[in-house]
Formats: structure tokens, C-alpha cells, sequence
């Protein structure tokens, strides 16, 4: 990976306008598709396969007049009046008759004073409800009409004598539609700051944020277009804002970085572009596909607007991945090597004394003091974050509703007025459903069991006890005694639910708890139930992405437990400021209480794949300077050295790898950090919770874990952070992050130092029993390798071919490095494996498609004699300077296949020989217009 994205970074240096105008065309694009397409955001929340949904679409089939979204408007009489007198009374009904004929949407007013209706006013007959029901949901009532009916309610209002309250609210108002305000803007204003004093110049530092933004309108854009196709929560977008603009500032300043340190080196623009995009940006690719597995793992709880919200969310952290690795570069190419930003001031010597010593910068002193007392910074760091975890206890769940709106919002007031006068169990009303059409009296029938409703502890009263007008369904409005996100309601409901098979057998209704208020508890109990199962998910994951990565055993668990720390206290700190009210004026909470039921999930989901880029961004530095430790080098490697000097060069590893990425991590840390809190003071209700989790979650786990917990962690492992059994290693695939091929393309650069079309020096597969192999092939020339064993031969041919990997040693096939190259080797190099079933001529046809440098034909011997003659002829026709290699355990028959073809000066090499026996060399001089018919072989 780290090789192509290499070359990609390079192809975009190199043609910067190119990249610049198709990420603008993308942008336009997908803005257009949001203007026409767009059919804006529905906060309707729905979760199929429960009881409260089942009931719901059966309301909708039979009993349409409740199943719709509704609004109320609350009376308040004056003091010393009451709401049944004539004054209020004459008024509120001549409302409800224009109520009823405001929209054809209306399918009913209720007023306070109907007679088939019993709580609409309260017992101290000083306010009453208008109720009002639509047809279909929230988002189905236009603007025109809500507008309509805030005209009504206003009319009403200086109708009715002075003194008195009017106010509109219901579950019509109960969400609201989150925007974006100049607080947030405050963010970008800080991570601007801080890219500043990272890079040393204002123009580099601007890039990142440029690069954010574009990211960031081209997911929104994509977002409201997908609202045609697809029902999108007004939370999403700004959801994947802050995702966006958080991932999409990092990613650019982790490659960014990367680069001015090299330019500061004195490395060409142009190559350490290409070098930090292979490196770096490997890593941004890694850490941004561990991203979008967590958040299309939202889609665990199996509830379409958490997937929608999941899927949204990744398609902007997608979005920035491909424009970190594609328009970086790009812009990279316009700046060319004006990057390097203002030099640091060095300390200079007084005269007549020596120079002074390099100062000793924060990170070395911080790491040092951390592995000093590695035993006691962890436990100090458990504890504190165990500590602050502890509100984390008092979570409670619920979906959003007008209690959480601003107090200055008109459905707060209405909730708020509604729950003083009324009680707060008003403003959740829940219904019982069931069909009724064997009953031979339903009237009796609904009536006997609301009585029975309403002795059970919980139920204030039974609102409504009534069939349809077909009487074929039953509803029992109930009014509780507690608010809908007061975990005592919850309980009523499951209570409501335990008593089913108690109806059922007594008054023969399959009955169902449904309404807002029972969605509501069941989308946030399905939630509750998910987060184990997602936890597994997302902790398993990072073990499995982090072994394959990192090669080690302890490492993925080290990751792992500071992750789980990270959330927990993240966790603490949402349940201190909305469960226990700390900070809450500071932060303008507008309600304390339960939280919106899905940021448990979306925290979980986000910060696991935000850890990961700090854990592989430190970590990783860690392992490279281990690896290259020279105490270690000068041993032969990690493994050879005794425990003492891997220990200590283990040690130094996790000193000078925490000291070469500390500022990188630090700035991404504070950027992200910066991004989230902006959402806080001024953001939506539903979003406050998620951005201050995440916020928090930032900080503790960027500069808690990563920088203070882990470093001790991996000073307490020492040389035992980077051991892992054989037989595990053996079987993990290679997953090259830290561009290590990239790096092994430029110590290797001038090797072989000839025009050889395969280079292969101390080549070696155990399995095959190839050992430290010599061979050299030269353009247009030709060669038979033979051995005693088919295998080996079929081994080297794939790996010659790019098709597997060798085990040792170097190999360089047309120009290109293996294994680093191997997508491209296969794609250029025509490759025939032999086999008794196989059809030779259509392999051959596709070896030679195009213009191979080099074709690679094993087990030539097993063809029979015609087909022998097809390959001869057709390798006849190619072109001369296409190599041929092929493979035979008789070495005679593949000679005779390219004599017959006109390769007559073809060596053998027989790869079972002895490699210091063996160094044969078949030369033949080049023909007059300069092709090579030689083979140069060397084994």
C-alpha cells in the first residue's frame, strides 16, 4: 500500500491543477446534487421489530386519527379565574373550530371541554389542553401550516383576558433543527493557532484547514442529496461536520508534517512529498478505515437512522482520507519547497566561552520523567481516570424531546407550562393498542380495561378508553405520573408490557405499549442492549488491526485498555455536567437529566478509531527506532541480542519514537479537541452530550493515554512489547503502515546498478528450499530455470511473476521492487502456470497482451508435444525485447521450446546448485539495431 500511495502522491505533485480542478468538480457536483435533490432532514425516529413500532403501523392501518404526529396549546387562566368560565371558554372554542378547518393535514381538534375526553383540564381547573392530530409524521406538516396555526394560537392569545398564558408546543415542536453558529467558528480559529505554531508559517499552515473545508462541503453536499433516496436525522450532518472537519485538519498535518521535517533535512520537495504520503499517508489510510469499520458498526443496534447517521459519518471521514492523500500532495506541488517555515533561533556561544548545549525540549523531559517511574505514572493515571469515570454510573438514556430545548424556545415554555400545570407525565402520553373485532361490545370492552389501566402504580390517569369507528381497534390513551425520559416511565412500560398475557386471557386483545414516549424507551433500551456487543466488536477489532500492524501481542493490549479507560471517563465527565449538573450554566445545558440515548454508541464507534491514529502514530515511531536501534543492529537484529541490550534499546525506542511524534500527536490532539468543545456552548441538544464526550474522550486519551500512559506501559514491557510467538507472526498478513517498502525503494535505488529485467540477489523460501538465490535476467533475453523439486520452480515463478512473496532477500522485476511493487509487476508481466486441465492458448493470449517486458512460463516440460509447438510459435511472434523464463524439470525440453522459437542463446540455471558452484554466465552480443538476445544468469 505504502509504495502506490507513493507514486500517488508523487502523480499529484506533479500535477497539482489536475487534482485541484477535480476535487473543485466534485465539490460542484455534489453541491447541484444537493439543491435539486434535496429533500431536507426528518428527526422521525423509528425502530422496526418492536412492540412500540408494531403498534404504530397498526394505529396507522386502523386508527389513523392517533397515529399521526400532534401539537397541544396550553390555557393558562389569570389568577382569581378559572379556565370553564365563559370568558376562556367561548374563546378556546371558537379556536378549535378554526383549528379543525386550518389544513386538510388536521385531522382533529380536541378541545379541553369535549365530553368523550377526561384530563384535558386540570383539577384545579386553571389551564387546559387543546390537542391537536396530523396525518403522518413531524416532518409531513409544512412550514405554511405550522405557520397558520401560530397564527390561531396568537389570536387566541389576545382574545383571551389579560393575566392568562397561551402557549404552542406537542410533539410537532419537540425537535428541533440544529444549525451552525459563530461559536464553532471559534474552533477552526484555534486549530488555526495551533497549526501555526506547528509549522512555523501562516501559509502552510492554512492548507490543512483549506483541505478540511473542501472535505467537509463535499460530504454535507452529498448528505442532503442522499435525502432523496435515503430519511436522514437533522443530527447527521453536523455530526459528520465535526468528524470532517476534525479527521480532515489531522491527516493533512500528519503528511504535512512529515514532509517539512524532510524538506528541513534538505530532501528534494518532489521526493519527500512522495516519501510522506507513502509513509504518513499510510498510516492516514490505516487509521481512517479502522474509522469507518467503528462507525459502520452503528449499524450493531439495528436502527435505520443510527445506520444512516453511521454511513453519513464514514462518507466524510472517506472523503478526508482521499483528499489527504490526493489534494495534499497537490497543494504540496504549488508551494514546492516553500515549506520549510521560519527557522528556529539557536542559542549562541558568549565570546570566549563554549558553546551552549542544545535545549532540552518538553516532550524528551515529559517522556523521560515517565519512564523513570513507569509503576507509579500508571497507577496515578488508572486511578485518576477510574475517579473520573465514576458519574459515568448515573447515565441514564433517553431520546431528545422540548424538555431539553433552550428555556427561551416556545415548545419549552409549552413542556414546562404543561408540566407545572398538568404534571410532567402529560407531556408523554403512551397508548395501548389492540384489535377489538371479535368483541360484541367494544364500548364496555375498552372501558373495563382502562379501569383496569389505571389502578396499576404509575398510570395518574387513563386519558382516552375507546374503539375506533369500526370499532375493530381499541386505544387507552395513559397519562403517567413521571416525565417520558424519567427512568420511572420506562419501568411503566415494561410493566404495561408484563401485564400482556394477563389481558389477553381476560379480555381477549392482543395488546401493544406504543406512542412517542414508548419509541422513545425502546430505541434507547435496543441501544443499551448494543453497546456490549459493539464494545466486543470495536475492542476486538483494534486487537486484531493492531497485532497485524504492529507484529506484537502486547501492544494491541495496552491499546486496547487505554481505549477503555478513554470511555469510561469520557463517559464521567458527560454524566458530571448532564447527570450532576457540574458546569451545566458554564456549558448552557438547558435541562439536567438523561442523555440522548445514542452517544454511548457513536463515542464508543468515533474514539476507537481516533485512538488508533495516536496509538499508530506514536507507537509506530516507537517500533522503527527499536528495529534500527544500533546496539541492536550491531548484534544482527532484535532477536540475537541478549535481554539486557534489548531491554535498554527498547527503552531508548520508547524515549526518542515518543520525542519524534510528541508534536504531531500534541497538535492533532488540541486541533481535534478545539473542533469538538466549539460544538458545546452553543450546539444542538441532541449533539451537546456527543461533542462534549468527544471532546473530553480527545483530550484524556491523546494526552492522558497515549502520551503518559502508554509510554509507561511500554517502559514496563521493555524488550517484551515487541515479541510474538513464530507461529502467530507466520500466519498474520503484512500490512505495511509505516512505509517501510517506501524506505526499502530508496536505500535499494540503485540496485542491481544493470538493465536487468529480473535482479535477484540472497533469494530464499524456506518452504520451497530456494536458498540465497543469485539471478539476472537481461532485457529481451531468455532462460530456463530447472530443479529436482516442480514446487520450488512453481514458488520462484509466482514470486517472479509478483504473484507471492519470498521469504528473504531482494527481487526487482522490470524496473519494479517486490514485494512493495507487486500490483504493478502483475499487471505487466505475463504469467502461464502450467497444468494439466489448463487451456494454454488463452493464458498465453493474456500473458502477452500488451507489451510485457517479461514472460513467465512454468512447467513447460508437462505441455504436450503440439502444445509445445503453439508456445514455441507464439513466442516466435512476440516481441524481441520481451524476456522469456521458463520453468521445466527437464532443462532440454524448455531449451528446445525456445530454440524452435528463435532463442537460441537461452541459459540454464539450475537453482538446486550450490550458489557458490554456480555463477554461470551466457552471453551472446547484441544485434545490430541494439536488442539484447542474451541471458545473463548468475544462480
Amino acid at each position: 500500500m505504502s509504495t502506490l500511495l507513493s507514486s500517488l502522491g508523487r502523480w499529484s505533485y506533479r500535477h497539482p491543477w489536475r487534482v485541484l480542478v477535480s476535487w473543485l468538480l466534485a465539490l460542484g457536483i455534489a453541491g447541484a446534487g444537493a439543491l435539486v435533490l434535496g429533500a431536507g432532514t426528518d428527526n422521525s425516529f423509528s425502530i422496526p421489530g418492536t412492540e412500540s413500532q408494531a403498534g404504530l403501523e397498526q394505529l396507522n392501518r386502523s386508527f389513523p386519527a392517533v397515529s399521526g404526529t400532534s401539537a397541544q396549546i396550553i390555557v393558562v387562566a389569570a389568577d382569581g379565574d378559572s379556565i370553564t368560565d365563559d370568558a376562556y371558554q367561548n374563546d378556546i372554542e371558537d379556536a378549535v373550530d378554526q383549528l379543525t378547518d386550518l389544513d386538510d393535514s388536521v385531522l382533529s381538534a380536541t378541545s379541553p371541554f369535549d365530553e368523550m375526553v377526561s384530563g384535558m383540564i386540570n383539577d384545579d381547573e386553571t389551564a387546559g389542553i387543546i390537542r391537536l392530530q396530523f396525518d403522518g409524521q413531524a416532518s409531513d406538516v409544512s412550514e405554511e401550516t405550522q405557520d397558520d396555526l401560530r397564527a390561531v394560537v396568537a389570536q387566541l392569545a389576545d382574545e383571551l383576558p389579560d393575566g392568562s398564558q397561551t402557549s404552542l408546543g406537542g410533539e410537532l415542536f419537540a425537535t428541533s433543527i440544529p444549525g451552525v453558529t459563530l461559536t464553532e467558528a471559534v474552533g477552526l480559529l484555534i486549530a488555526l493557532l495551533v497549526l501555526i505554531v506547528t509549522f512555523r508559517s501562516f501559509v502552510v499552515a492554512g492548507l490543512p484547514l483549506l483541505t478540511a473545508v473542501l472535505g467537509v462541503g463535499i460530504s454535507m453536499a452529498g448528505i442532503f442529496a442522499a435525502t432523496a433516496f435515503a430519511t436522514v436525522s437533522s443530527t447527521t450532518p453536523l455530526l459528520a461536520l465535526m468528524l470532517g472537519l476534525a479527521v480532515g485538519i489531522d491527516y493533512a498535518l500528519f503528511i504535512m508534517a512529515r514532509h517539512q521535517d524532510q524538506v528541513r533535512e534538505g530532501v528534494d520537495p518532489e521526493e519527500s512529498t512522495a516519501r510522506a504520503v507513502g509513509t504518513a499517508g499510510s498510516a492516514v489510510v490505516f487509521a481512517g478505515v479502522t474509522v469507518l469499520i467503528a462507525l459502520i458498526g452503528l449499524g450493531f443496534a439495528g436502527i435505520p437512522f443510527l445506520t444512516t447517521m453511521g454511513i453519513a459519518a464514514s462518507a466524510a471521514v472517506a472523503v478526508a482520507v482521499a483528499i489527504a492523500v490526493t489534494l495534499t500532495p497537490a497543494l504540496l506541488g504549488f508551494m514546492k519547497g516553500r515549506v520549510a517555515g521560519r527557522p528556529r533561533k539557536t542559542r549562541k556561544a558568549k565570546e570566549g566561552k563554549p558553546a551552549p548545549a542544545p535545549r532540552v525540549r518538553f516532550s524528551e523531559r515529559w517522556v523521560t520523567g515517565v519512564t523513570r517511574r513507569p509503576i507509579l505514572v500508571s497507577l496515578a493515571v488508572v486511578i485518576g481516570l477510574g475517579i473520573i469515570a465514576v458519574p459515568a454510573l448515573s447515565l441514564n438514556l433517553a431520546l431528545p424531546n422540548a424538555g431539553v430545548l433552550p428555556k427561551d424556545s416556545e415548545a419549552r415554555q409549552s413542556y414546562d407550562l404543561v408540566a407545572e400545570e398538568f404534571g410532567p407525565g402529560f407531556n408523554g402520553p403512551m397508548i395501548l393498542t389492540g384489535t377489538i373485532v371479535t368483541s360484541t361490545d367494544p364500548l364496555t370492552l375498552m372501558e373495563d380495561l382502562g379501569d383496569e389501566v389505571a389502578e396499576i402504580d404509575g398510570v395518574k390517569e387513563v386519558a382516552l378508553a375507546t374503539p375506533n369507528e369500526t370499532a375493530d381497534t381499541g386505544i387507552v390513551q395513559i397519562i403517567p405520573e413521571t416525565a417520558p425520559d424519567d427512568p420511572a416511565t420506562a419501568e411503566l412500560v415494561r410493566e404495561l408490557r408484563s401485564h400482556h398475557d394477563e389481558w389477553l386471557e381476560e379480555f381477549g386483545i392482543d395488546l401493544k405499549v406504543t406512542g412517542f414516549t414508548a419509541v422513545g424507551i425502546d430505541i434507547s433500551d435496543q441501544l443499551g442492549n448494543a453497546l456490549l456487543p459493539f464494545g466486543i466488536f470495536v475492542i476486538g477489532l483494534s486487537l486484531i488491526l493492531l497485532t497485524i500492524v504492529f507484529r506484537s501481542l502486547w501492544v494491541p493490549i495496552t491499546a486496547a485498555a487505554g481505549y477503555l479507560l478513554s470511555i469510561v471517563a469520557a463517559f464521567g465527565i458527560v454524566g458530571a455536567v448532564f447527570e450532576w449538573g457540574w458546569f451545566a450554566d458554564a456549558l448552557h445545558v438547558a435541562k439536567v437529566g438523561p442523555i440522548i440515548s445514542f452517544m454511548p454508541i457513536i463515542l464508543m464507534g468515533v474514539l476507537f478509531g481516533l485512538a488508533m491514529d495516536y496509538q499508530v502514530f506514536l507507537v509506530s515511531r516507537m517500533r522503527e527506532d527499536f528495529v534500527h536501534d544500533p546496539a541492536l543492529r550491531h548484534a544482527q537484529g532484535p532477536r540475537s541480542a541478549n535481554r539486557a541490550t534489548r531491554r535498554a534499546a527498547a527503552l531508548r525506542a520508547v524515549r526518542s519514537g515518543f520525542t519524534g511524534s510528541a508534536k504531531v500527536v500534541t497538535a492533532a490532539g488540541l486541533i481535534m479537541f478545539a473542533v469538538f468543545v466549539a460544538f458545546v456552548p452553543e450546539g444542538d441538544s441532541s449533539l451537546k452530550p456527543i461533542a462534549l464526550g468527544l471532546a473530553a474522550g480527545i483530550a484524556i486519551d491523546a494526552f492522558l493515554v497515549r502520551m503518559t500512559l502508554i509510554p509507561a506501559l511500554m517502559a514496563i514491557l521493555g524488550e517484551r512489547a515487541w515479541e510474538i510467538p513464530a507461529w502467530l507472526e507466520k500466519i498474520l498478513p503484512s500490512v505495511d503502515i509505516e512505509g517501510e517498502a517506501v524506505e526499502r525503494e530508496r536505500h535499494l535505488a540503485e540496485w542491481p546498478g544493470d538493465d536487468s529485467v529480473v535482479a535477484a540477489d540472497d533469494l530464499s523460501v524456506t518452504d520451497a528450499g530456494i536458498d540465497r538465490l543469485h539471478l539476472r535476467l537481461a532485457p529481451g533475453g531468455s532462460a530456463v530455470l530447472t530443479s529436482s523439486s516442480a514446487g520450488a520452480l512453481r514458488a520462484l515463478a509466482l514470486m517472479i511473476a509478483g504473484r507471492a512473496t519470498p521469504d528473504d532477500g531482494r527481487l526487482r522485476v522490470a524496473g519494479h521492487l517486490l514485494p512493495g511493487r507487486a500490483a504493478w509487476v502483475r499487471a505487466h508481466v505475463g504469467a502461464v502456470m502450467t497444468t494439466d486441465a489448463g487451456s494454454l492458448s488463452a493464458d498465453l493470449s493474456e500473458a502477452l497482451r500488451g507489451r510485457p517486458a517479461l514472460v513467465v512460463i512454468d512447467a513447460a516440460d508437462r505441455l504436450s508435444r503440439p502444445e509445445r509447438d503453439q508456445l514455441a510459435a507464439r513466442l516466435r511472434d512476440s516481441r524481441s525485447t520481451t524476456a522469456i523464463l521458463l520453468t521445466a524439470l527437464d532443462a532440454e525440453v524448455g531449451l528446445e521450446i525456445l530454440a524452435d522459437a528463435g532463442r537460441t542463446t537461452a541459459g540454464v540455471i539450475d537453482i538446486d546448485a550450490p550458489a557458490a558452484q554456480t555463477r554461470p554466465e551466457s552471453t551472446v552480443p547484441r544485434t545490430a539495431d541494439g536488442t539484447t538476445e542474451s541471458t545473463e544468469v548468475n544462480a
